[in-house]
């Protein structure tokens, strides 16, 4: 009896050990779901530099859309997702339990609304009855909707087709689709056998409904990796600052420029165009009202609830909330430098 009590007793000792072992090592692993968007932190992805220093274990995830990256956040299939700001408005919106704690870019023109040569599009106007490929819930499917109700079109006199990147330019090659609303890579090629409608940029400012692209974090993992999230939020700090600071050195053939075309699919020679066409937001701007600071009055929040609000009359959202603060988190960013 003594040594089948002593044996279950060790046992037991030595599973809650393994246990322990297993949650621990559990608490340095993170999934980070990325899209195709050409940003300077792709170097970083590639040499490794959020396991130097944090020291986790990071898996990179390829994701086709914004949608996809919000559905594997709220499943806990990642941990950590980049998207556009229309996405994260749906989440948030939808209940997804999420932070956006750091703005990967102000997209600014690197979106823009192309038409394919001959198919008879060189207005707005001219997009009646035709077919736009674009991903839905993404920050493109959020500004075609804006630009045409700006223009006075009727959104459902316009087939708008729910494609991701890759099948865009399939679509487009095969000439299934009249226009597209898309970011680089894509963006790249079919500006090559298309005309620019409208971008981004000249539709923030006309309509003051600007879009970014940005990183979020699940609440439930936000709560136990503050030191990671500090790193990590400086890695992309640094990453941002090597191309701000010397734009020059970043041409086709270096290897910041390579490690971007690898991990985007973008053609190498066409990146360091495709970067010019962003504004990457240093730290201590994020930290402020601008961007991610000022709770219910910052920016991210208010462009949140303005995409949100804009997605529910459009049908594709049911609800929005009164603040959309709660999934805005500047405590890291406040301590990047």
């Amino acid at each position: 009896m003594n040594t089948r009590r002593s044996t279950l007793k060790t046992s037991a000792v030595l599973l809650a050990g393994l246990l322990a072992a297993t949650a621990f090592a559990q608490t340095k692993e993170v999934v980070i779901g990325y899209q195709d968007m050409v940003v300077p932190w792709r170097y970083a992805q590639e040499t490794g530099e959020v396991e130097k220093r944090t020291g986790y274990k990071v898996t990179y995830r390829k994701l086709g859309s914004g949608a996809e990256v919000v559905r594997a956040l709220a499943s806990g299939a990642i941990q950590i997702g980049e998207a556009g700001s229309s996405p994260f408005a749906a989440a948030l919106s939808q209940g997804v339990p999420l932070e956006v704690f750091w703005i990967l870019d102000n997209i600014n023109d690197a979106e823009a609304l192309v038409a394919r040569n001959g198919a008879g599009v060189n207005t707005l106007a001219d997009l009646k009855g035709k077919k736009i490929g674009l991903p839905f819930a993404s920050t493109t499917h959020f500004h075609a909707l804006v630009a045409l109700q700006n223009a006075g079109v009727d959104t459902k006199a316009v087939q708008i087709l729910n494609l991701r990147p890759p099948e865009i330019l399939a679509a487009w090659e095969r000439g299934d689709i009249d226009a597209t609303f898309v970011w680089d890579p894509a963006l790249a090629k079919v500006k090559q056998s298309g005309k620019v409608i409208v971008t981004s940029g000249q539709i923030a400012a006309r309509t003051g409904k600007a879009t970014f692209d940005a990183l979020a974090v699940s609440k439930s993992f936000a709560k136990g990796h503050d030191a990671f999230l500090a790193q990590f939020v400086q890695v992309l700090a640094d990453a941002d600052k090597s191309y701000t600071a010397n734009k020059a050195a970043w041409t086709a053939a270096s290897p910041q420029v390579q490690a971007v075309a690898k991990w985007s699919g973008a053609e190498g020679a066409s990146v360091p165009d495709s970067l010019a066409l962003y504004a990457f937001v240093p730290p201590a701007e994020q930290a402020g009202r601008q961007w991610l600071g000022g709770g219910k009055d910052s920016v991210v929040a208010q462009s949140l609830a303005a995409t949100a609000a804009f997605l529910k009359e459009q049908g594709t959202i049911q609800a929005v909330l009164p603040d959309y603060a709660a999934g805005v988190n500047p405590a890291w960013v406040q301590r990047a430098k």
